[in-house]
């Protein structure tokens, strides 16, 4: 397990704090161009590093496969993209997934 992809995608998960943040909420994030953008491009780099990254952690593998769904749906549909399971990923998943990873990293 790759100490430097964890830290990786733990740095995308803070972006996504971050950016969320700043625009005051989820909502208000995914409801402007340039948060919306941010934002997926964060999930897309997450999907696609956890990807890469070999875990035996049974919640990271699932993660894993549901980060990299989410990655593919955004790279090839794009204006397809159903931002309610967007802020549902944000608001429920991130958190416990950061958890997971830096238990991996210890």
């Amino acid at each position: 397990m790759s100490k430097a992809r964890i830290e990786t995608i733990l740095k995308y998960i803070d972006d996504i704090e971050y950016i969320v943040s700043n625009y005051d909420g989820v909502v208000n994030t995914l409801d402007d161009r340039i948060g919306k953008h941010s934002l997926l491009m964060c999930l897309m780099q997450i999907g696609e590093n956890l990807n890469k990254l070999n875990s035996s952690n049974k919640i990271i593998q699932e993660a894993t496969q549901g980060a990299y769904a989410v990655r593919n749906f955004i790279a090839h549909d794009y204006e397809g993209i159903n931002l309610a399971l967007i802020e549902n990923i944000v608001r429920n998943l991130l958190k416990p997934l950061s958890v997971e990873l830096l238990k991996e990293f210890k």
